[in-house]
Protein backbone atom coordinates (compact mmCIF):
# COMPACT_ATOMS: atom_id res chain seq x y z
CA UNK A 1 0.00 0.00 0.00
CA UNK A 2 1.25 3.64 -1.00
CA UNK A 3 2.73 5.74 1.94
CA UNK A 4 -0.34 8.32 3.18
CA UNK A 5 2.06 11.01 3.76
CA UNK A 6 2.15 13.74 2.10
CA UNK A 7 5.50 13.79 -0.18
CA UNK A 8 7.86 16.89 -0.72
CA UNK A 9 6.83 19.48 -3.93
CA UNK A 10 7.09 17.99 -7.06
CA UNK A 11 7.95 14.00 -5.54
CA UNK A 12 5.43 11.35 -7.04
CA UNK A 13 4.18 9.03 -3.95
CA UNK A 14 4.66 5.72 -6.03
CA UNK A 15 6.34 1.86 -5.58
CA UNK A 16 8.87 0.81 -4.89
CA UNK A 17 9.89 4.33 -3.77
CA UNK A 18 8.88 7.99 -4.25
CA UNK A 19 10.21 9.20 -7.63
CA UNK A 20 10.93 12.99 -9.01
CA UNK A 21 10.73 13.77 -12.65
CA UNK A 22 11.85 16.36 -14.45
CA UNK A 23 8.41 17.55 -15.79
CA UNK A 24 9.26 19.79 -18.86
CA UNK A 25 11.18 16.43 -20.00
CA UNK A 26 8.10 14.59 -19.27
CA UNK A 27 5.78 13.03 -21.70
CA UNK A 28 1.76 11.43 -21.18
CA UNK A 29 1.17 8.21 -23.13
CA UNK A 30 -2.28 6.87 -23.39
CA UNK A 31 -2.23 3.53 -24.64
CA UNK A 32 -4.67 2.37 -27.23
CA UNK A 33 -8.06 3.72 -25.91
CA UNK A 34 -9.89 3.14 -28.60
CA UNK A 35 -13.80 1.55 -29.35
CA UNK A 36 -12.74 -1.57 -30.65
CA UNK A 37 -11.37 -2.58 -27.16
CA UNK A 38 -13.58 0.06 -24.91
CA UNK A 39 -17.09 0.42 -26.12
CA UNK A 40 -19.84 -3.16 -26.95
CA UNK A 41 -19.41 -4.66 -30.20
CA UNK A 42 -15.99 -3.67 -31.06
CA UNK A 43 -13.23 -5.79 -31.04
CA UNK A 44 -12.54 -7.06 -27.32
CA UNK A 45 -16.25 -7.76 -27.08
CA UNK A 46 -15.98 -10.38 -30.05
CA UNK A 47 -13.39 -11.84 -28.36
CA UNK A 48 -15.91 -12.40 -25.46
CA UNK A 49 -14.54 -9.64 -23.14
CA UNK A 50 -15.95 -7.84 -20.38
CA UNK A 51 -15.70 -4.52 -22.04
CA UNK A 52 -16.87 -2.87 -19.04
CA UNK A 53 -13.46 -3.67 -17.08
CA UNK A 54 -11.96 -1.12 -19.00
CA UNK A 55 -14.17 1.55 -18.31
CA UNK A 56 -12.98 2.43 -14.83
CA UNK A 57 -9.85 3.73 -16.33
CA UNK A 58 -11.48 6.32 -18.54
CA UNK A 59 -11.92 8.71 -15.85
CA UNK A 60 -8.53 8.85 -13.95
CA UNK A 61 -6.80 9.31 -18.01
CA UNK A 62 -9.19 11.93 -18.13
CA UNK A 63 -8.16 13.90 -15.03
CA UNK A 64 -4.64 13.30 -15.73
CA UNK A 65 -4.77 14.69 -19.23
CA UNK A 66 -6.37 17.58 -18.11
CA UNK A 67 -4.12 18.45 -16.26
CA UNK A 68 -1.51 17.58 -18.88
CA UNK A 69 -2.96 19.84 -21.33
CA UNK A 70 -3.12 22.47 -18.18
CA UNK A 71 0.70 22.55 -17.59
CA UNK A 72 1.82 21.69 -21.57
CA UNK A 73 3.36 17.98 -21.39
CA UNK A 74 3.64 16.61 -24.45
CA UNK A 75 0.64 14.33 -24.63
CA UNK A 76 1.10 11.37 -27.15
CA UNK A 77 -2.19 8.67 -27.81
CA UNK A 78 -1.74 5.57 -29.48
CA UNK A 79 -3.97 3.10 -31.74
CA UNK A 80 -3.35 -0.31 -32.34
CA UNK A 81 -4.23 -1.59 -35.58
CA UNK A 82 -3.42 -1.86 -39.44
CA UNK A 83 -3.42 -1.05 -42.87
CA UNK A 84 -6.52 -1.65 -44.82
CA UNK A 85 -4.64 -4.57 -46.92
CA UNK A 86 -3.22 -5.61 -43.77
CA UNK A 87 0.13 -5.88 -45.45
CA UNK A 88 1.31 -4.80 -41.83
CA UNK A 89 -0.11 -7.57 -39.80
CA UNK A 90 1.43 -10.81 -39.78
CA UNK A 91 -0.29 -13.65 -40.40
CA UNK A 92 0.11 -15.85 -36.92
CA UNK A 93 -1.70 -12.40 -35.85
CA UNK A 94 -4.26 -12.28 -38.00
CA UNK A 95 -5.17 -16.17 -38.21
CA UNK A 96 -6.02 -16.07 -34.21
CA UNK A 97 -9.85 -16.60 -33.08
CA UNK A 98 -12.73 -17.49 -34.27
CA UNK A 99 -13.20 -16.90 -38.55
CA UNK A 100 -16.16 -14.49 -38.14
CA UNK A 101 -13.77 -12.80 -35.53
CA UNK A 102 -10.84 -11.76 -36.95
CA UNK A 103 -8.83 -8.57 -37.34
CA UNK A 104 -10.02 -6.62 -40.89
CA UNK A 105 -13.28 -8.52 -40.49
CA UNK A 106 -16.38 -6.54 -41.16
CA UNK A 107 -17.62 -5.39 -37.20
CA UNK A 108 -20.34 -3.25 -35.52
CA UNK A 109 -17.99 0.05 -36.43
CA UNK A 110 -16.38 -0.80 -39.45
CA UNK A 111 -13.68 -3.27 -40.13
CA UNK A 112 -11.68 -5.09 -36.67
CA UNK A 113 -8.72 -2.87 -36.19
CA UNK A 114 -8.26 -1.49 -39.67
CA UNK A 115 -7.12 2.21 -39.98
CA UNK A 116 -9.65 4.32 -40.57
CA UNK A 117 -12.56 2.28 -39.31
CA UNK A 118 -14.85 3.85 -36.54
CA UNK A 119 -13.98 1.15 -34.36
CA UNK A 120 -10.50 2.10 -34.46
CA UNK A 121 -10.81 5.83 -33.41
CA UNK A 122 -9.86 6.73 -29.41
CA UNK A 123 -13.41 7.28 -27.65
CA UNK A 124 -14.74 10.56 -27.17
CA UNK A 125 -14.13 11.20 -23.39
CA UNK A 126 -10.04 11.34 -24.44
CA UNK A 127 -10.33 12.21 -27.70
CA UNK A 128 -6.95 14.21 -29.19
CA UNK A 129 -6.67 17.72 -29.47
CA UNK A 130 -5.55 18.27 -32.99
CA UNK A 131 -2.01 19.42 -31.32
CA UNK A 132 -1.19 16.03 -29.31
CA UNK A 133 0.20 13.33 -31.28
CA UNK A 134 -1.14 10.02 -32.41
CA UNK A 135 1.11 7.07 -33.24
CA UNK A 136 -0.54 4.30 -35.00
CA UNK A 137 1.20 1.35 -34.12
CA UNK A 138 0.81 -2.50 -35.99
CA UNK A 139 1.90 -4.60 -32.41
CA UNK A 140 1.39 -4.63 -29.03
CA UNK A 141 4.12 -2.03 -28.01
CA UNK A 142 4.17 1.86 -29.10
CA UNK A 143 7.86 1.75 -30.59
CA UNK A 144 7.93 -0.89 -32.85
CA UNK A 145 7.33 -0.06 -36.55
CA UNK A 146 6.50 3.47 -35.19
CA UNK A 147 7.96 6.83 -34.93
CA UNK A 148 7.60 6.79 -31.51
CA UNK A 149 11.79 7.21 -30.65
CA UNK A 150 12.02 9.68 -32.94
CA UNK A 151 9.25 11.98 -31.62
CA UNK A 152 10.11 11.77 -27.79
CA UNK A 153 14.12 12.81 -28.79
CA UNK A 154 12.44 15.37 -30.92
CA UNK A 155 11.15 16.77 -27.84
CA UNK A 156 13.74 16.10 -25.30
CA UNK A 157 11.90 13.39 -23.51
CA UNK A 158 13.32 11.01 -20.98
CA UNK A 159 10.37 10.25 -18.47
CA UNK A 160 6.90 8.97 -19.75
CA UNK A 161 3.55 8.59 -17.57
CA UNK A 162 2.02 5.67 -18.96
CA UNK A 163 -2.08 5.02 -19.15
CA UNK A 164 -4.37 2.80 -21.18
CA UNK A 165 -5.35 -0.87 -21.90
CA UNK A 166 -4.76 -3.31 -21.48
CA UNK A 167 -2.52 -3.19 -18.43
CA UNK A 168 -0.95 -6.90 -19.15
CA UNK A 169 -0.82 -6.46 -23.22
CA UNK A 170 0.02 -2.95 -24.57
CA UNK A 171 0.77 -1.07 -21.59
CA UNK A 172 3.40 -3.72 -20.18
CA UNK A 173 4.72 -3.92 -24.04
CA UNK A 174 5.39 -0.35 -24.22
CA UNK A 175 6.95 0.26 -20.65
CA UNK A 176 8.97 -2.47 -21.39
CA UNK A 177 10.55 -1.50 -24.77
CA UNK A 178 10.94 1.95 -23.21
CA UNK A 179 13.12 0.95 -19.94
CA UNK A 180 15.12 -1.02 -22.49
CA UNK A 181 15.67 2.24 -24.49
CA UNK A 182 16.77 4.33 -20.96
CA UNK A 183 12.95 6.04 -20.31
CA UNK A 184 11.66 5.98 -16.63
CA UNK A 185 8.18 4.91 -16.56
CA UNK A 186 5.83 5.72 -14.67
CA UNK A 187 2.50 3.82 -14.47
CA UNK A 188 -0.59 5.26 -13.55
CA UNK A 189 -2.60 2.38 -11.58
CA UNK A 190 -6.05 3.18 -11.91
CA UNK A 191 -5.39 4.75 -15.37
CA UNK A 192 -4.78 1.23 -16.34
CA UNK A 193 -6.92 -1.50 -16.86
CA UNK A 194 -7.63 -4.96 -18.27
CA UNK A 195 -10.66 -7.27 -19.05
CA UNK A 196 -9.24 -9.25 -16.46
CA UNK A 197 -8.83 -8.06 -12.99
CA UNK A 198 -5.94 -10.27 -11.92
CA UNK A 199 -4.51 -9.99 -15.02
CA UNK A 200 -4.21 -5.86 -14.16
CA UNK A 201 -3.04 -6.61 -10.68
CA UNK A 202 -0.43 -8.58 -11.83
CA UNK A 203 0.80 -6.65 -14.69
CA UNK A 204 1.46 -4.01 -12.16
CA UNK A 205 3.23 -6.31 -9.96
CA UNK A 206 5.43 -7.01 -12.79
CA UNK A 207 6.30 -3.17 -13.26
CA UNK A 208 7.34 -2.17 -10.31
CA UNK A 209 9.15 -5.99 -8.77
CA UNK A 210 12.52 -6.30 -7.76
CA UNK A 211 13.68 -2.45 -7.06
CA UNK A 212 10.82 -1.34 -9.97
CA UNK A 213 12.46 -3.55 -12.99
CA UNK A 214 10.87 -1.66 -15.34
CA UNK A 215 9.50 1.02 -13.88
CA UNK A 216 7.66 2.45 -10.74
CA UNK A 217 4.01 2.85 -10.38
CA UNK A 218 1.27 5.05 -8.72
CA UNK A 219 -2.28 6.30 -9.15
CA UNK A 220 -3.63 9.68 -10.65
CA UNK A 221 -4.13 11.15 -7.71
CA UNK A 222 -0.43 10.92 -6.50
CA UNK A 223 0.75 11.70 -9.75
CA UNK A 224 -1.75 14.81 -9.66
CA UNK A 225 -0.63 16.05 -6.35
CA UNK A 226 2.51 15.91 -8.02
CA UNK A 227 1.56 17.91 -11.37
CA UNK A 228 -0.22 20.77 -8.85
CA UNK A 229 2.84 21.16 -6.27
CA UNK A 230 5.56 21.42 -8.70
CA UNK A 231 3.58 23.74 -10.76
CA UNK A 232 3.10 25.83 -8.20
CA UNK A 233 6.99 26.03 -6.73
CA UNK A 234 8.41 26.90 -10.24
Amino acid sequence: MLNSAKPPPGVITAEPEPITLDWPATALVIIDMQRDFMEPGGFGETLGNDVSQLARAVQPIGAVLKAARETGMLVVHTREGHLPDLSDAPPAKVERGAPSLRIGDPGPMGRILIRGEAGHDIIPELYPLDSEIVIDKPGKGAFYATELADVLEKYGIENLLVCGVTTEVCVNTTVREANDRGYRCVVISDGCASYFPEFHEMGLKMIKAQGGIFGWVADSAAVLEAMKTSTTQG
